[in-house]
């Protein structure tokens, strides 16, 4: 996988695929487009509701998303177990570099962050007191999910145009089902065809703000049942 790192408008850093011509975030600002889709509008938004929270990424790319939820799990006491999916791992001397602990806080932020990278694949490992995590080296349409297990899904898949098998109404009827009622779904695309799939799978959808250079995003609630 041949991957390039390039620094976007607020500083930090991004990847760009040249096999498939894209990069993992907003040339607008990769931290600050992970904390308003993943975190203002998707974490925070049910952190207040449990104590404990479960957590899936599909794509988990750079570790970005990680990250930001795991040093908000430590600043808040909130426990978090986060499981995220993605079949082509980023190899060490990509992720090494990358700068977010730099921005984001000091040096021990940076050996938290590659512990996240680090940690092995398909197990569970404790990151820190609030935060556990386990990474699933698979195609997200491989994976076995536990039924009404998740509060939260953070879906930072590559753009319906580049990877339209994950957009389709069956990937979101397997993830209505693996959320729990009134679990959450986020996700940077505001496609029409994105959310009419979405209400198709049973998704209540919300067209909210989206971060800098982005009008819109996604927000989608597994609602209960007669509300």
């Amino acid at each position: 996988m041949d991957v390039q790192i390039f620094i976007t408008e607020d500083g930090s850093h991004s990847l760009f695929r040249k096999d498939l011509n894209e990069g993992y975030h907003s040339r607008y600002g990769a931290i600050t487009e992970s904390m308003h889709i993943f975190i203002e509008a998707g974490f925070k938004q049910v952190s207040n509701e449990y104590k404990e929270i479960n957590v899936l990424e599909i794509g988990f790319g750079t570790g970005l998303n990680a990250f930001l939820t795991c040093l908000i799990s430590s600043e808040t006491g909130k426990k978090v177990n986060y499981f995220g999916i993605e079949p082509f791992p980023l190899q060490s001397e990509i992720y090494s570099k990358l700068n977010y602990p730099e921005l984001l806080g000091n040096a021990e932020n940076r050996k938290l962050f590659l512990l996240l990278h680090d940690s092995e694949w398909g197990r569970g490992v404790k990151i820190i007191e609030q935060f556990n995590l386990k990474k699933i080296r698979k195609r997200f349409e491989d994976v076995d999910l536990k039924q009404a297990f998740f509060n939260l899904i953070y879906f930072d898949a590559f753009a319906p145009d580049i990877q339209p098998e994950l957009w389709k109404k069956n990937i979101f009827k397997k993830i209505y089902n693996t959320l729990k009622d009134e679990g959450v779904f986020v996700t940077y695309s505001a496609k029409g065809s994105v959310k009419r799939n979405l209400q198709d799978a049973g998704f209540y959808v919300e067209k909210i703000p989206g971060p800098k250079g982005k009008r819109e995003m996604i927000r989608a609630v597994k609602k209960l049942r007669g509300s």
